[in-house]
């Protein structure tokens, strides 16, 4: 290891779509949406290696994914680089840098992984280097690498979510426990995105009508869960969609308050009334499928 190097670890917390609604297409090729995520205590670990030396690299990533279902796509293409590029290009900043990826995330999963990570990045560096980026400046970045790295930025356990995802309005909610399922395979958000046009083309849909009663930012213990819908679940082909409804399905019969997909799949899950119950639930579970974690919100 070369002298003088800074090294620490950060974390970088998954997220669930309690609600996700799909609005219209925009200009941009982007969709709208209006949607509830809130950040869980299971994730990544980022583990740095900051200093000067003898490294001949500008970025080294290395990753250990031996935890999750598939590989690590290649480094100049992974969003933690493109994070490191980014925040070199608009702070000047040169020193050289090892991350070494520990993760725990499905890929492909609809719990914003690779966003949470690239904020994990963006983040740490703006404290190495002594803050010369301000919350607006890191929040451009994220917006530029991916739709959900502004939440991941803003550090809340929770929030409305809306535009493409850069409009972030923090509310509190109860600590809540969860359990979430993935069923062993990726779903890609841009093929879903283009599913959902062709399906809402073929149904003559011009935009998605449903809403969330928004009532629950101020009363979110007696919100309707009911509310809350994923508008990509129905337009799943086979056998993916009778995958997600088995899932779903099956927490609901195991007592879930509110069970469904987060994101654009491929992880669903459910809300449990108490920490004992979840870790029931996840027990039970484990034993048809490979990845179950019981997990609460995350408070920053």
């Amino acid at each position: 290891m070369p002298l003088n190097t800074r090294e620490f670890t950060v974390f970088a917390p998954a997220k669930v779509n309690l609600h996700l609604a799909v609005k219209d297409k925009r200009a941009d090729g982007f969709h709208n949406i209006e949607s509830v995520f809130i950040a869980v205590d299971f994730g990544d670990f980022l583990h740095f290696q900051i200093g000067t030396g003898e490294w001949n690299e500008a970025c080294i990533l290395e990753a250990d994914v031996s935890n999750v279902n598939s590989g690590i796509i290649p480094m100049k293409e992974n969003i933690i680089y493109k994070a490191v590029s980014v925040f070199r290009g608009e702070t000047g900043f040169s020193q050289k840098i090892k991350i070494k990826l520990e993760k725990n995330i499905p890929i492909g999963g609809g719990l914003g992984g690779g966003s949470s990570d690239a904020a994990a990045v963006l983040l740490a560096l703006n404290e190495t280097a002594g803050f010369p980026c301000s919350l607006k400046d890191l929040l451009k970045m994220g917006e530029a690498l991916g739709s959900d790295v502004p939440f991941f930025i803003h550090q809340t356990s929770a929030a409305i979510v809306t535009g493409r995802g850069e409009i972030i309005k923090a509310i509190k909610i109860p600590q809540m426990y969860l359990v979430i399922v993935n069923p062993g395979f990726q779903s890609n958000s841009s093929c879903a995105y283009k599913l959902l046009d062709e399906y809402r083309k073929s149904k003559n849909i011009i935009n998605e009508s449903e809403s969330m009663n928004v009532d629950f930012i101020n009363h979110f213990d007696i919100i309707n869960k009911s509310s809350f819908l994923n508008s990509f679940l129905p337009v799943f082909d086979e056998p993916e969609k009778s995958i997600y409804i088995d899932i779903i399905s099956q927490l609901n019969a195991a007592g879930a308050e509110f069970a469904g997909l987060s994101g654009s799949g491929s992880t669903c899950f459910g809300i449990f009334s108490d920490w004992e119950t979840a870790q029931k639930v996840s027990d039970l579970l484990l034993k048809k499928c490979s990845f179950v974690k019981a997990v609460k919100t995350f408070r920053s």
